[in-house]
C-alpha cells in the first residue's frame, strides 16, 4: 500500500508519498481500505510541529471506507461494513488501522467521499453549536471564514437551529458560498467588529490571531467566544480582565477530542450527522479532490486559503 508519512516536521516538502506494508490490525483494532481521507488544518499542524509528533509517523485524521481486516476482540463490525472516523492518526493511507471503538457505521444513504468529508469538520460543528454553546432561536451568532469547510457547516447548524447567522468572508465569490449556506448577513474582516459591536451571543472562531480582538468586541455582555482554531496564527495571551471590562465574556478553546471521549457521545453526534446529511438538512460541499500522491498541494492550498469548502484526498 502507499502511505504519507513524515520523518520530520516543517514544510510540504517533509511529506512523502511512500510504499509500506499492509497493516495487520492488533487487538480491538480493524483495517479499513480507505476510500477517502480529510484534509484539515490539525494535519498542517502535525506536519508543521505546531502539535508535536513522534517520528516518523503516517499523518492524515480523518477518513471513511470499507473494512477488510478485523483484530482479536472486535465486536459489532464487520469485514465489508463502511466506516468513518475521526482524530485517528494514520489516514492518508490506501489502508488505514483504527480501533473499532473510533470507528463509526456509515448509513446507506451517505457516499463513502461524503462521510470522509463530513466526519473532523461535521462533528466539531456539532459540539460547537449543541454543548460548547447550545444554540437557541433567536441567538445571534458570527462565524469566521463562513465560505470554508467548517465555516459552511456551522452556518447550517445554526440556522437549523434557529439562529441569525453572520458569517465574515474575504472576498465577493466567498461570500456567495456563505450566503449559500445560509448566512444571513455576511462582512468582510475589516468591518465586521465595528458593525456588530456587543450584538453577538457566540463567536465561532477558527482564524485565530486576526479575528480575535474583534470577535470580543462583537460579543455582547456575558456572550461566549469558542476559539476552536488559528488559521491565521495563534490567539497572544489575553489578560482575564480584558473579558471583565468587556462585559463579563466567557473564553473556551475546545477540541473534538474532549466531546466525542466516550463511544456513546461519539456516536449520537455522528448519527444527527449522517442524519441530516441523508435527509438533505445539512450540505457537504466537496470542493477539491486530490489523488493521495498530491498531497503537498493539498496543504499548500488550504494553508494559503485558496480554497472553499473541504479538501479530501483520494488514494
Amino acid at each position: 500500500m502507499h502511505a504519507i508519512t513524515i520523518s520530520a516536521q516543517g514544510g510540504p516538502e517533509v511529506l512523502k508519498y511512500v510504499e509500506r506494508p499492509d497493516p495487520v490490525p492488533g487487538a480491538g483494532e480493524i483495517v479499513v481500505d480507505v476510500a477517502a481521507s480529510g484534509v484539515n488544518f490539525i494535519d498542517i499542524y502535525h506536519r508543521s510541529g505546531a502539535y508535536p509528533l513522534s517520528l516518523p509517523t503516517t499523518i492524515g485524521s480523518e477518513g471513511a471506507g470499507t473494512v477488510s481486516a478485523l483484530g482479536p476482540g472486535v465486536q459489532g463490525v464487520a469485514v465489508g461494513d463502511t466506516v468513518a472516523w475521526a482524530s485517528v492518526l494514520g489516514s492518508y493511507a490506501d489502508k488505514a488501522v483504527v480501533p473499532a471503538d473510533r470507528a463509526v457505521p456509515v448509513p446507506d444513504g451517505v457516499p463513502a467521499e461524503v462521510a470522509a468529508a463530513a466526519m473532523l469538520q461535521g462533528l466539531t460543528a456539532h459540539y460547537l453549536t449543541h454543548s460548547t454553546h447550545e444554540v437557541r432561536a433567536g441567538d445571534q451568532v458570527l462565524v469566521h471564514a463562513g465560505a470554508g469547510g467548517m465555516g459552511q457547516l456551522l452556518v447550517q447548524l445554526a440556522k437549523l437551529k434557529g439562529a441569525k447567522v453572520y458569517a465574515t468572508v474575504s472576498t465577493s465569490e466567498k461570500e456567495k458560498l456563505a450566503r449559500e449556506a445560509g448566512a444571513d448577513e455576511v462582512l468582510r474582516y475589516e468591518d465586521f467588529a465595528e458593525a456588530l459591536r456587543g450584538k453577538i451571543d457566540v463567536v465561532y472562531d477558527g482564524v485565530g490571531a486576526a479575528t480575535f480582538d474583534g470577535g470580543l468586541e462583537a460579543l455582547r455582555p456575558r456572550g461566549l467566544m469558542a476559539l476552536y482554531g488559528a488559521a491565521s496564527g495563534p490567539v497572544p495571551p489575553i489578560d482575564p480582565q480584558t473579558l471583565n471590562k468587556q462585559g463579563s465574556l466567557f473564553l473556551t478553546r475546545p477540541t473534538l477530542v474532549h466531546y466525542i471521549a466516550e463511544r456513546a457521545e461519539l456516536l449520537q453526534r455522528a448519527s444527527d450527522l449522517f442524519g441530516w446529511i441523508a435527509s438533505g438538512q445539512l450540505a457537504i460541499n466537496v470542493s477539491h479532490r486530490y489523488p493521495l500522491s498530491e498531497v503537498r498541494q493539498a496543504h499548500e492550498d488550504l494553508a494559503g486559503r485558496r480554497t472553499t469548502g473541504k479538501l479530501i484526498l483520494i488514494p
